[in-house]
């Protein structure tokens, strides 16, 4: 399904999603270290943070901030081969989070800033399907 964009006044919106934004924000410009910092600095539960942070997005930013999620081998330089490739893209990794391997695989999920890119997005996934250590690479919903 084709994701679907839309303008909404923020005045009308429940304030978790301003609150999401503010989050982002904080983990956008350094503020806080991590997600947990950025949700309690703007009174947020880490699940709703993680429910809605790929859903919302502030129109004036021209920062385009998309979802990465891979699965690697779990192989010394598999998450270095992966951050070179988005970076070899043109893009900027702004968060990792990474799971213990368990039978040989390794979930990662990296936030990535979009808007210096040299490729498309469906360029830059080809290109890290293609990497050996890269069992499973897809946008984050």
């Amino acid at each position: 399904m084709k994701r679907r964009f839309l303008l909404v006044d923020a005045e009308v919106l429940p304030e978790v999603f301003l609150k999401v934004l503010k989050a982002k924000e904080l983990l956008a410009d350094g503020s806080v270290r991590n997600i947990s910092a950025a949700a309690r600095a703007v009174d947020l539960s880490r699940s709703a943070f993680y429910k809605y942070k790929d859903c919302v997005f502030d129109a004036r930013n021209s920062q385009h901030i998309i979802t990465v999620q891979a699965t690697l081998r779990d192989e010394t330089g598999a998450l270095q081969s992966l951050l070179a490739g988005v970076s070899n893209a043109g893009a900027s990794v702004v968060t990792i989070s990474q799971a213990t391997p368990e039978h040989g695989a390794a979930k990662v999920e990296l936030t990535v800033r979009t808007d210096t890119m040299l490729l498309s997005l469906e360029e830059m996934f080809q290109q890290l399907a293609r990497q050996p250590m890269v069992l499973d690479v897809r946008q984050g919903v």
